[in-house]
């Protein structure tokens, strides 16, 4: 067996696994215990990593070959990679020639390794000259730069990982990190129980499992961040909180600011946020009074039309009160991606140029021409991610090239993003998924490596730079993305430039990594003191890190001077500005999207995985229970949410969590797992059929934080489900094969589930019922055509039922049902089947219209811990059982259920289990206490 020290793929954080091969596949993986991110800690998703690499799912879920479309709406053919590679620098030779550069985009991503990124951008800026260069990290980080290089000079977050252990107080706005980030969210738990006298303060709306960590939960409500900032500086002023000396010798600005805020009253703050004033004196006292204060934030503040004005005037709270440039402090956004931070380092979006120069600066564009040896870099500003689909739309765009990311589900307002790729003369989707449903719009298809397979470097949140190292061969015919970006672009320059030294010599990663190391020589974030061999031999490195360091940056600005004209910050005096689209009597609800705990973004990779489904098993959008109420809603029933843009059905779901008027539906839940169609029979595609393309003017980044809906029950009559145990090969390719199916109806999702086993879940609902053969090709592909199978149809009714039992010794299990057209015994069967209860004492029950639960089906609670597939039910029998104080009762549950001791993804939950049973019981209470952390 072979180990490879390498990075995972999924969030900002950055966590080093080490990766068990073993005959060209990988069987394993494990936290590195010498990476400095986690320390040898995983959570669910990147626990799970090597169960998403097996030759069963690379077979079904993998692009493994070059493929073309010769017509669209056909399915694709296999192509040679001379025959791809030589159409696609055709087309797009053809288009610059005809329609001039800037005709032609590319939309790239932040999951792609820096050395991609560096060659995407020269390939466009430099080869082509065009700007139209874009990356999904638009949607994700381009506030929190704009916001840094507004206030401190560069976009160079401050602070570090281990600020967490020095912070005195801690303000989580804008972010789950106990979802989004988990291994960054058990360091702060380990330093809350270390320093029980850290004041954690969380700001959101919603109050997720990172707010249950909180000494102040501020519910605000959804928008008026800025409002809120305003006001605590406003009362830090009023109180003399503030740092008159540091704001005279390190900043410029504040009197400005001052004027702005005098207005941001307290009464007003209350008001417009939400917020008691009482809460609002204690966070500014808590945050400008402590020692050290650390801001951690994340989409809430990034994901607005206000996201710039957001993220500074959190910047404007630390300068006003000195909390930067020292252990603890500083204003510190997470980065959503693996590689959001190197695709900025190398100037991977519209607005900037290598080693984070800007477009618009002549000097910074000459200082890029004479490094890449072209005459100039066009000046004219590149269109963005929304800009950029806008213009296909309009026929500006003739072709796209769209490596590594799936805006067929993650951008907003997909109603334009689909009808932007279906315009395009030519689409070029470079891609390791083949499931990604940005792939049903490709002209040509490119296969692309992936983690396990891949080689180079990412930079995580904290300025980190880690190696990524292969563990096994490409799948299939899969190239990396730099090298097929290489060799297109050196076919262009064929056309466009023929005889002249081509601009793209790499043969190597590091070849490539080495030219972006010498962009940044003199910047502020020069890197001419790394190298390969020193992230290999002495592991992950801050930047900067200059020629003749031995080591480099944790924090910046230790020394009051900003990488600005003058060596000062500035403070931003930025007015307060609602929504976008705020809420009104036709579109009452205020809907926000955000992550859940075990998947993550469109889920091409952890989709794969049964297990990831046990803590949130299908989509649904959560309300109030008082809305809930209010609208006759029970849960499980089926409601239409419309915003302006587009409409989708989902089961309404109530949760505490959830302030009344308000929604969240995740992010995830794109068109591969949840479809429909529109009253004209369109398709719909996922939440982000609701979501706003309006963008802050700044940052050019997109609301997806908010949107106005209205929700109304949905009145679908006809109901079906099919759930069916199926070996992993033949489930993978059924989800496949069913999702193409979920358009035909009203409202479907499609959805794995199961941990030893492999299950599909197929549910859909109707105006009327299908045509009979849909309902037989479901019943095929679930497995419900064998002789096993038992059946019911009643035609006059429009109902169907099937059951496929399996007789092993004297055991008999259900294998796999289907109820059509009517579902109401859904819940009985469906436990019988995922619960492997006995199953052949009830016989043709399973097939009666509505039968009703026998007594002795009793279903599983809820999971909570993933790893070890613990329920609610269990943990809280266990917990009953425990005596002592809280942190007592969590180390006698761990030890009974080794639920919380793996990944700790589910210890917020534990928790708060806990303290729900020192609630009831008030003989069990104790002293309040520090958190507890995982073994």
């Amino acid at each position: 067996m072979s180990q490879t020290r390498s990075t995972c793929p999924y969030c900002g954080v950055g966590c080093g696994v080490i990766i068990e091969s073993e005959g060209g596949q990988i069987i394993g993986v494990r936290g590195d215990p010498q990476h400095p991110a986690n320390f040898g800690k995983l959570c669910t998703k990147g626990s799970t990593l090597h169960l998403t690499a097996t030759p069963a799912i690379t077979r079904q879920t993998r692009l493994l070959q070059p493929m073309q479309r010769l017509r669209r709406g056909h399915a694709p053919v296999a192509l040679g990679w001379d025959a791809a590679l030589d159409r696609v620098a055709g087309e797009f030779g053809r288009i610059v020639r005809e329609h001039g550069p800037d005709a032609v985009g590319f939309y790239i991503s932040g999951q792609l390794l820096t050395e991609d990124y560096y060659v995407f951008n020269k390939l466009a800026k430099g080869l082509l000259g065009t700007n139209n260069v874009d990356t999904n990290s638009r949607l994700c980080m381009s506030s929190a730069v704009a916001g840094y290089k507004l206030t401190l000079g560069a976009d160079a977050p401050p602070a570090c990982y281990d600020d967490v252990n020095h912070a005195q107080c801690l303000f989580i706005v804008g972010s789950n990190a106990a979802y989004a980030h988990p291994i960054l969210f058990r360091r702060i738990e380990a330093a809350k129980q270390k320093n029980p006298a850290m004041k954690i303060m969380v700001a959101d709306p919603r109050r997720t499992d990172t707010a249950e960590l909180a000494d102040l939960y501020l519910p605000l409500l959804p928008g008026t961040d800025v409002m809120l900032f305003h006001g605590l500086l406003h009362v830090m002023l009023w109180e003399g909180w503030t740092d008159a000396t540091y704001i005279a010798e390190h900043t410029y600005g504040f009197d400005e600011l001052k004027s702005l805020v005098r207005e941001a009253t307290p009464d007003v703050v209350a008001q417009t946020c939400g917020i008691p004033k009482e809460d609002l004196f204690k966070a500014a006292q808590w945050f400008a009074q402590s020692p050290a204060t650390l801001s951690l934030y994340c989409q809430g503040l990034n994901q607005s039309s206000s996201g710039t004005a957001k993220n500074a005037t959190l910047i404007n709270l630390h300068l006003a009160t000195g909390q930067i440039g020292k252990p603890g402090a500083g204003p510190f956004s997470l980065t959503g991606q693996p590689n959001a931070m190197g695709g900025r380092e190398v100037g991977g979006l519209a607005n900037l140029l290598s080693a984070h120069r800007d477009l618009a600066n002549p000097a910074h564009r000459a200082e890029v021409a004479a490094l890449w040896g072209v005459a100039d870099v066009p000046s004219k500003p590149g269109k963005t991610a929304v800009e950029m689909f806008q213009a296909a739309a309009d026929g500006e765009i003739k072709a796209l090239w769209i490596a590594c990311t799936n805006p067929a589900q993650s951008m907003p307002d997909q109603a334009t993003v689909r009808r932007a790729m279906q315009r395009a003369e030519f689409v070029v989707v470079q891609e390791a998924f083949a499931t990604a449903a940005t792939c049903d719009f490709a002209d040509i298809l490119l296969p692309a490596t992936t983690w396990g397979e891949k080689e180079g470097t990412v930079t995580n949140s904290e300025r980190r730079i880690s190696r990524v190292l292969p563990a096994v061969p490409a799948a299939g015919e899969a190239r990396h993305d730099w090298r097929i970006a290489v060799d297109v672009a050196r076919r262009l320059e064929a056309q466009l430039r023929p005889g002249q030294p081509s601009l793209f010599p790499y043969e190597t990663t590091e070849a490539i990594w080495n030219e972006h190391r010498e962009s940044t020589r003199g910047r502020d974030l020069d890197i001419t003191g790394l190298s390969y061999a020193m992230l290999e031999t002495e592991g992950p490195q801050f930047w900067p890190l200059r020629q003749g360091d031995r080591t480099g940056k944790p924090r910046l600005y230790e020394d009051g001077v900003f990488p600005t004209a003058d060596g000062k910050a500035k403070f931003a005096a930025l007015p307060y500005q609602s929504t976008a689209e705020p809420s009104e009597s036709h579109f009452p609800f205020s809907l926000t999207t955000g992550r859940l705990r075990d998947h993550w973004h469109g889920m091409t990779r952890t989709g794969t995985l049964g297990r990831l489904f046990g803590h949130v098993a299908e989509p649904c959008v959560q309300l109030n229970p008082r809305d809930m109420e209010r609208r006759g809603l029970k849960d499980g029933e089926l409601v239409h949410v419309t915003s302006k843009r587009g409409a989708i059905v989902l089961p309404a779901q109530a949760s505490h969590t959830i302030q009344p008027t308000q929604a969240f539906i995740a992010m995830h839940w794109g068109p591969e797992y949840l479809s429909g169609r529109s009253s004209q029979g369109e398709p719909l595609a996922g939440v982000n059929a609701l979501t706003t393309s309006a963008y802050c003017p700044t940052s050019k980044q997109p609301e997806l934080k908010h949107a106005a809906v209205k929700i109304l029950k949905a009145e679908l009559p006809w109901t079906l489900l099919g759930v069916a145990w199926l070996p992993e090969a033949t489930a993978l390719s059924a989800l496949t094969e069913l999702r193409q199916l979920m358009p035909s109806f009203d409202f479907a999702s499609c959805v794995p589930f199961g941990r030893e086993r492999t299950g599909v879940l197929f549910r859909a609902a109707a105006h009327e019922p299908p045509p009979p053969t849909l309902i037989e090709r479901i019943e095929s592909l679930l497995g419900l055509t064998t002789d096993e199978t038992l059946r019911y149809a009643d035609k006059r009714r429009q109902q169907r039922r099937s059951a496929r039992l399996q007789r092993t010794g004297d055991d008999v299990t259900l294998e796999a049902f289907l109820l059509s057209g009517d579902t109401r015994a859904e819940s009985w069967i469906k436990t019988l089947l995922q619960d492997g209860q006995p199953a052949g004492r009830y016989g043709r029950l399973l097939l009666r219209p509505g039968a009703e639960a026998p007594v002795t089906v009793v279903a599983r609670s809820a999971q909570v811990c993933a790893c070890f597939n613990v329920g609610e039910e269990a943990i809280r029998n266990t917990v009953a059982r425990c005596a002592g104080t809280e942190n007592e009762r969590l180390a006698s549950l761990q030890d009974q259920l080794k639920c919380g001791t793996n990944c700790g993804s589910c210890l917020p939950e534990l928790r708060r289990l806990i303290r729900a049973e020192y609630q009831q019981n008030d003989s069990l209470a104790g002293p309040a206490e520090p958190h507890a952390i995982a073994v």
